[in-house]
């Protein structure tokens, strides 16, 4: 049996984050929303970053430089921005507090093939040689596979009633990050803007 198992991946990517937020090749991947339903985001016009945002977790944590962590807080922003939110540094004239966190895990996709065995199927067309060329029952079967280790991100906006002092609503994207961090801030805005495409609740795109 023959069986490569390419090392783990361990350096950062990306989501999005570098990540996470442009963890994906083609288009961000779609998030999950979640929020407070009897809340009234139609008062919400200012909004800050938590001071605990930018948290990295998880049983591979990555380590994002403050250049990484700047996009990922300017790819929000502009998001934001653009729903028509204002962005203020100070948390005390905020509606809401942004927070964003992420969760990374080390997976493992493991695959499985047959494919016939050349060797036996030769030895065996001597006795089958009208049926051997075109005949897969013929052949002897070997059982490939293929195991690879990544790690997967999980990243979560959090925006928070500073009042409450809790969360009203969250975004969650989950994607592989892959081995280097991009650089182009578009991909970032262009995750940012997704995640925040149905905020606030009740809204689309514009």
């Amino acid at each position: 049996m023959h069986t490569p198992v390419p090392s783990a991946l361990r350096t950062f990517f990306l989501l999005l984050i570098a990540m996470a937020l442009v963890a994906c090749a083609s288009s961000p991947p779609k998030p999950t929303v979640d929020y407070k339903a009897d809340y009234d985001f139609r008062a919400v016009k200012k909004i800050a970053f938590y001071d605990e945002s930018g948290q990295v977790v998880g049983d591979n944590p990555l380590l994002l430089s403050d250049m990484q962590r700047d996009r990922i807080d300017d790819a929000l922003s502009y998001a934001l921005t653009n729903r028509g939110f204002t962005i203020v540094d100070d948390t005390a004239q905020a509606d809401l507090l942004l927070s964003w966190h992420l969760v990374t895990q080390q997976m493992t996709d493991v695959q499985t093939w047959n494919t016939p065995a050349v060797g036996y199927g030769a030895y065996y067309g001597r006795y089958n040689r009208y049926a051997g060329y075109s005949c897969w029952s013929c052949f002897g079967v070997q059982t490939d596979v293929s195991v690879k280790n990544y790690t997967q991100g999980t990243f979560i906006v959090d925006l928070i009633d500073p009042k409450l002092r809790k969360s009203v609503w969250r975004s969650v994207i989950q994607s592989r990050l892959k081995g280097q961090a991009s650089a182009d801030q578009d991909k970032y805005n262009a995750t940012a803007t997704v995640i925040f495409a149905s905020f606030p609740p009740g809204s689309s795109a514009p």
